[in-house]
């Protein structure tokens, strides 16, 4: 989600990136981000986050449920600039897990946040622990044998 200026929303990841030293991938999905014109930037539509997370230093997003928990699956930290609805819940949540620093405003996305969530060690060590719990709760599985029983 690019919010209302998406040009502007691409020129802020190319700073935070570049300042921060890191390269990434940015998945538009409806954000309207076309190009940003960089080599650090890597434009996409969209990707599945169960293979794209895993190879990430870090997840800047939204704050979605189903993108946070991607990005707890994949063991990797979170910074996360909510926009609405339930987003600023699951960012809180996320800090509150010791696996993403304080929520932002996507004005204030910076290269400090960036680093911060890349480089913590606390943070580092907190998301690894949850994601290797996570990812032991095999939720599709639990969610099968709970219909099955109500159908039974």
């Amino acid at each position: 989600m690019a919010g209302r200026d998406a040009p502007r929303t691409g020129r802020l990841v190319v700073e935070a990136v570049r300042a921060a030293g890191v390269r990434a991938v940015l998945a538009t999905g409806w954000g309207g981000i076309a190009s940003t014109g960089s080599t650090d930037v890597l434009v996409i539509d969209q990707a599945p986050h169960d293979r794209l997370f895993p190879r990430m230093s870090a997840v800047v997003h939204h704050g979605g449920g189903g993108t946070t928990a991607a990005a707890l699956a994949a063991g990797v930290p979170q910074v996360v600039c909510p926009f609405v609805a339930d987003q600023p819940h699951w960012a809180h949540r996320a800090h509150l897990l010791g696996v993403a620093p304080p929520s932002l405003r996507q004005q204030e996305l910076t290269a400090t946040a960036i680093t911060t969530a890349v480089h913590d060690e606390a943070i580092r060590r907190r998301v690894e622990g949850v994601g290797r719990v996570v990812r032991a709760e095999d939720g599709v599985a639990q969610a099968v044998a709970a219909l099955e029983h109500l159908v039974r």
